[in-house]
């Protein structure tokens, strides 16, 4: 890994930091950044996303979905906990948490945004970070393709719909609209981007040449994803300073989201046989969210304010450390997890 990525916690805890007191300490700044919209999309936020997922989604080689059979039960545990567990697990952690066990204690007219922050946050399987968490736990790098580039290719029919089913069941209102442009610019035209220029570099010196683009774009889109945390906090900076316990209570759901699906696929990929270098990232990719168009979402349904974009936010939060947590259980289990695999 280069310098950015294996100081990667260090440097979000920065930006956490100082996003937070720049939010609290000039909030007219971040007030004026955040009313830059078209069609109710954030523009500072949505450039920082497309700058940021562009060149990790150049990565992903759509071809690699000829690979599948190769890894069917590890991409079946993984699509199972992706689109069948993870999203309703998460609604209905919200609606107890939020709604009943925290209920006395959150403003009650966020209670509804928040849990739209929760279900938007796990309504997407990660795509960007998966690779990095791959690679800690030494995983299979053709699986992770594959299972990468077929939940992208799933995101762009099914994340509006998941959502919408789920935000109904919540009794939330359902913006449409507003959701599909979400969909369009954080998931359609990314992919479009990135495959058109993964092909033309391809075409124009291959491999190698493409993994010096990717080299030489990969500290750019680390500094987006950095970039984007100064803002985000900064945005949400006087509610993080004045509602302290509101970021707790929000962390909670999302804390034990992903470790009872981390664990849920680890231990079905072991039941099943499955290599362990397959089920590390699966356990891995079942865990975690595609925060950056959760985030996105919620800004352009919700608003930069909204009580939606401040749940995802906490999810950016806890993401890295909880999912290095992960790695790190992963990678001391694995003796235990060999001695029942039959790979």
């Amino acid at each position: 890994m280069g310098f950015f990525e294996r100081y990667l916690t260090l440097w979000v805890a920065l930006c956490i930091v100082v996003g937070t007191l720049l939010g609290h300490q000039w909030p007219s700044v971040f007030i004026r950044l955040g009313s830059i919209e078209w069609a109710q999309v954030n523009l500072p936020v949505a450039v920082l996303i497309w700058v940021m997922i562009v060149p990790m989604l150049m990565k992903v080689d759509f071809g690699a979905l000829r690979q599948i059979g190769q890894h069917w039960r590890g991409i079946g545990v993984t699509l199972f906990i992706n689109w069948a567990v993870k999203p309703f697990s998460m609604a209905l952690l919200g609606w107890f948490f939020l709604r009943h066990v925290f209920a006395p204690w959150l403003p009650a007219e966020q209670v509804d945004s928040y849990v739209a922050g929760l279900i938007l946050l796990a309504a997407a399987p990660c795509t960007a970070m998966v690779f990095v968490w791959s690679n800690l736990c030494r995983g299979d790098a053709a699986f992770t393709l594959s299972q990468v580039a077929l939940n992208d290719a799933i995101m762009v029919v099914a994340f509006a719909p998941l959502v919408a089913l789920l935000l109904g069941i919540s009794s939330i209102i359902v913006p449409w609209a507003t959701l599909a442009i979400s969909v369009g610019l954080y998931i359609v035209v990314p992919v479009i981007i990135a495959t058109c220029l993964r092909a033309w570099v391809m075409r124009n010196g291959g491999q190698a040449r493409l993994d010096r683009w990717l080299a030489r774009l990969g500290p750019l889109s680390l500094t987006a994803l950095l970039l984007m945390l100064v803002l985000l906090f900064g945005f949400q900076g006087r509610q993080i300073m004045a509602q302290p316990l509101v970021i707790a209570m929000l962390a909670i759901p999302i804390l034990i989201q992903v470790y009872f699906n981390s664990g849920l696929a680890y231990l079905l990929n072991r039941r099943l046989g499955v290599a362990h270098c397959v089920a590390g990232p699966s356990a891995l990719i079942g865990a975690s969210n595609f925060f950056e168009l959760a985030v996105a979402t919620a800004v352009s349904v919700f608003g930069v304010h909204s009580g939606a974009a401040l749940a995802t936010v906490v999810g950016v939060l806890v993401e890295v450390p909880v999912m290095l947590s992960v790695v790190h259980m992963v990678n001391r289990s694995r003796g235990w997890y060999d001695r029942r695999s039959v790979g």
